[in-house]
């Protein structure tokens, strides 16, 4: 029942929605991948817009992960989608907090990670529905409590709502 419900607020946001000036307002939505959760988007001009996902990491032991990203846009390469596909490119950190699964790694405390995050990626802006989707990989530099490097990917699909 509960999931008739989501689907019928859903459609209504989407049937009521006016998606003139997408890149404005707030975009909520889902992230799938290195990390999985949650991901929000504020465009701040019609080029730059900050980001962030509050998440959970799968890979290792098992991780809450938070993150915040600025971004620039470009879609001159992409004139034949009337610029509604969008390069983006970025700067940003990331907090992970880790688990304590009794590896080897937690003997001495170091669960809390921080790093910083280059995200590449595409994002597409549906021109008949209030829906953004994105696909980015991201290198990852943590600084604390040791310096590594690494990788986080994803898929997602946000939600615009004004």
């Amino acid at each position: 029942m509960m999931r008739v419900i989501w689907i019928m607020v859903f459609a209504g946001f989407i049937l009521t929605t006016d998606i003139q000036g997408q890149t404005d307002g707030f975009w909520l939505g889902i992230i799938a991948g290195e990390p999985t959760g949650f991901s929000a988007k504020k465009w701040m001009t019609p080029s730059k817009a900050v980001d962030g996902a509050l998440a959970w990491s799968f890979i290792g032991d098992p991780a809450f992960h938070l993150h915040a990203d600025y971004l620039g846009h470009a879609n001159k390469w992409f004139d034949e989608f009337e610029g509604r596909l969008h390069f983006y490119y970025g700067l940003g950190g990331r907090f992970k907090l880790e688990g304590d699964g009794g590896g080897e790694k937690h003997k001495d405390g170091d669960d809390v990670r921080l790093g910083l995050r280059i995200p590449l990626g595409l994002t597409y802006l549906f021109a008949d529905v209030p829906l953004d989707a994105f696909i980015e990989i991201v290198p990852v530099m943590d600084f604390f409590p040791e310096t590594e490097l690494g990788a986080n990917a994803g898929i997602g699909v946000r939600y615009h709502l004004r």
